[in-house]
């Protein structure tokens, strides 16, 4: 068994200084994520900007030093470099037709990351998450484990809130799971699901609430999928949500925390699907994304994981990955 290693992270890279990458600079400010945040971004004024005004806020956040350049070596010898820079997605438009544009800019610059930080964990936080991933693991050369995407992460948290609202329960007591594509194929894995220890499907309801029906979860099921379109179609895009969750997952490679969270990664032999970056529930640890755990899965979600599986496939075929 391979040992994992156990590091204190302090240099955070963030490639991109648009809404997620600004916003995921200033979550992990806040939380104490790392000592150092260093942006990346082609366009020098708009980074030395983000980075000139989040340190002005230093005074007021865990101690650490934030720098911005156009120059990628200011990303060296980062221990976690989290990519978000990527088309944009517009109303209407799915995160599987943001690929072209996207994977491109990945494959130009994972080479130039890979040299000025050769031991950094890489987290891919831009759309289309699932075949960027794959396609920055295939260009990187680097081991399964040190590049992953933030997956259903976010995704999982809009299905716990949902959750909480239906049932009046704090979202904090409720064990939920968003798998497969981060994406309109996603599905909520209602079998393993629980609420205070309670499996969901068993839930009979607090205080005049009633039980989850099974029109109950289709219509939740449907709204976290729709949650970033509505965000999309009233604001532009979504960068909060997104930027704390990221956030979180770097804590636990920064940590070493051992966390089990449903990020993207190259799958291999799980339930019978292999070759493809999914969501699934994962351990993460200081080496980055270890282990699937095997969750007991039914048949309806075993062949809905399989769908979205064939649906990142296709996209990924397109682009010759």
């Amino acid at each position: 068994m391979t040992e994992i290693p156990r590091r204190r992270t302090t240099k955070l890279g963030i490639v991109g200084a648009g809404a997620v990458g600004a916003t995921l600079a200033y979550a992990a400010l806040m939380r104490g994520a790392a000592r150092t945040v260093a942006l990346y971004d082609i366009d020098a004024a708009k980074v030395s900007a983000e980075a000139l005004d989040l340190g002005h806020g230093i005074q007021f956040m865990p101690m650490a030093h934030v720098v911005g350049s156009d120059d990628v070596d200011v990303l060296a010898d980062c221990d976690v470099i989290a990519f978000t820079a990527g088309a944009k997605q517009k109303p209407g438009q799915t995160r599987l037709e943001l690929a072209g544009t996207t994977i491109a800019l990945v494959r130009r610059l994972m080479p130039e990351l890979v040299r000025v930080a050769p031991h950094a964990v890489h987290l891919l936080v831009t759309n289309p998450v699932d075949v960027v991933t794959y396609a920055a693991l295939k260009t990187s050369g680097l081991p399964r484990e040190r590049v992953f995407g933030s997956g259903t992460v976010l995704d999982s948290s809009r299905l716990r809130f949902l959750l909480a609202e239906h049932t009046g329960v704090a979202v904090q007591n409720i064990h939920a799971y968003i798998a497969g594509e981060h994406g309109d194929s996603e599905l909520p894995l209602w079998s393993s699901a629980s609420i205070a220890s309670v499996p969901l499907l068993e839930w009979k309801g607090l205080e005049g609430r009633g039980p989850l029906s099974a029109d109950d979860r289709e219509r939740i099921a449907r709204d976290v999928v729709d949650s970033a379109y509505r965000i999309i179609a009233g604001k532009g895009a979504t960068n909060y949500a997104i930027g704390l969750a990221a956030s979180r997952i770097i804590e636990a490679v920064v940590n070493d925390e051992r966390r089990i969270l449903p990020v993207s990664s190259l799958l291999e032999d799980y339930h019978g699907i292999s070759d493809v970056c999914l969501s699934v529930p994962t351990l993460v640890h200081a080496g980055g994304a270890g282990e699937a755990v095997d969750v007991p899965l039914t048949e309806a979600e075993l062949a809905g994981l399989r769908r979205s599986a064939d649906a990142v496939r296709a996209t990924a075929g397109q682009f010759g990955l």
